[in-house]
């Protein structure tokens, strides 16, 4: 049992959003780690900004976590919203949909 974090969303709004998520997935070796953990470390980063190596230790890796953010954050086709996306506005997420490093790509460099 892990610690609960101010970002956590409650396991039955992870059941509400947990078919988005698996949409993403390809189907290769049976998952090992807890999707509802992995989304919420993600949910961490996104509100903390912290680096991936910096997520809490009682999360999955933060290599794993990373290894599911770009998969859910692909835009596939005419410019729908990503799946992690989708899951963001299904869950009642009020904060950025963008990392910290995605913010600071878009201010013009000197």
């Amino acid at each position: 049992m892990r610690q609960k974090y101010p970002s956590d969303i409650t396991c039955e709004q992870f059941q509400h959003i947990l078919p988005i998520l698996e949409s993403a997935r390809k189907k290769t070796s049976p998952r090992t780690v807890d999707l509802y953990e992995v989304f919420c470390a993600v949910l961490y980063r996104l509100k903390s900004g912290c680096q991936w190596r910096m997520i809490p230790y009682d999360f999955p890796k933060g290599k794993t976590v990373y290894a599911y953010y770009p998969i859910w954050s692909e835009v596939t086709g005419d410019n729908p919203p990503s799946v992690l996306e989708r899951a963001l506005k299904k869950s009642g997420w009020r904060g950025s949909y963008q990392t910290g490093a995605q913010r600071m790509d878009e201010f013009p460099h000197r």
